[in-house]
């Protein structure tokens, strides 16, 4: 039985940790999954980028999904990603997305929407999620990324009841830069995030009146501060580009704008050691392939 599957990366508008609102962008970068079951009741995880990276994430998704729609099965999930890991820009939870979708469609089992399907997007999404915080690689579930990945668009939640509170569908060009340094978001420091909830309820408004743009700017320059990352790259951005954050608990910053707006971003970016990449936002979600 096999299946296969593809979910998106996304870009942070607000963090969640300080409040457990969380809200985020999906942007067109892709992770894929392909599941092979068997009979043996085992499920053996790998990243095909990283080797021996921990597969425990992807290989508790294959478990959760055959829990809920199998019959004891095991097997085998690769993934193989765009997405830098422990970047910011949410591998882990296209990583669950896909290995989610993969699974089920290799148990013959329908995603919605639909009245007819098996489980809605959303609930496959909470499965992921589930996983992520099972397996200990996420604060708060990162229900906001997650969804982002699995609907597309921008999406502001609510991680505590994994709650979708508003989906919007934005048509941004993107620009990303990823220092060489790596940040787990399990290891962010949540009580330094919590000391600016008021600037995160600011940032909640904001994306709720749909001003994204200027909600992830602040966004930005709240968590570089409490989660001790350079506000630099983003204050070059500012003038230029529409809107500039940090990334989920970083390092990656992200800038969102008009293409050659962002390439003369691009230009001041390029200067700075790491990596950059101009994409764009996608509104079509996750999908089995």
């Amino acid at each position: 039985m096999h299946g296969r599957a593809t979910a998106l990366g996304a870009g942070t508008v607000l963090n969640a940790l300080a409040t457990a609102t969380g809200s985020a962008f999906a942007i067109d970068a892709e992770t894929t999954a392909s599941v092979e079951l068997d009979d043996s009741g085992e499920v053996r995880g790998s990243i095909a980028e990283a080797p021996d990276a921990d597969a425990h994430l992807v290989e508790r998704c294959v478990e959760l999904a055959i829990e809920a729609f199998g019959d004891g099965e095991g097997g085998t999930v690769e993934t193989e990603s765009d997405l830098p890991m422990a970047a910011g820009l949410k591998s882990s939870s296209a990583a669950a997305n896909a290995t989610v979708l993969a699974t089920l469609s290799a148990l013959g089992r329908s995603v919605g929407p639909g009245p007819d399907a098996d489980i809605s997007r959303l609930d496959a999404c909470r499965m992921g999620v589930r996983a992520a915080r099972e397996v200990g690689v996420t604060a708060t579930g990162a229900f906001d990324d997650a969804a982002a990945s699995m609907v597309g668009g921008v999406v502001v939640t609510d991680n505590t009841e994994d709650g979708l509170i508003a989906r919007d569908e934005v048509d941004w060009d993107v620009l990303v830069w990823t220092p060489p340094e790596r940040a787990y978001s399990a290891d962010a420091d949540v009580s330094r995030c919590e000391n600016v909830a008021p600037m995160a309820d600011l940032v909640a408004d904001l994306a709720l009146e749909g001003r994204y743009a200027e909600a992830m700017t602040v966004n930005g320059l709240a968590f570089s501060a409490a989660l001790d990352f350079p506000t630099d790259p983003a204050v070059e951005a500012m003038p230029i580009a529409d809107g500039v954050s940090l990334s989920g608990t970083g390092p990656s910053v992200v800038a969102v704008g008009d293409r050659t707006d962002l390439e003369r971003v691009k230009e001041l970016w390029d200067a700075r050691e790491g990596e950059t990449r101009l994409t764009t936002t996608r509104t079509d979600g996750a999908r089995i392939q």
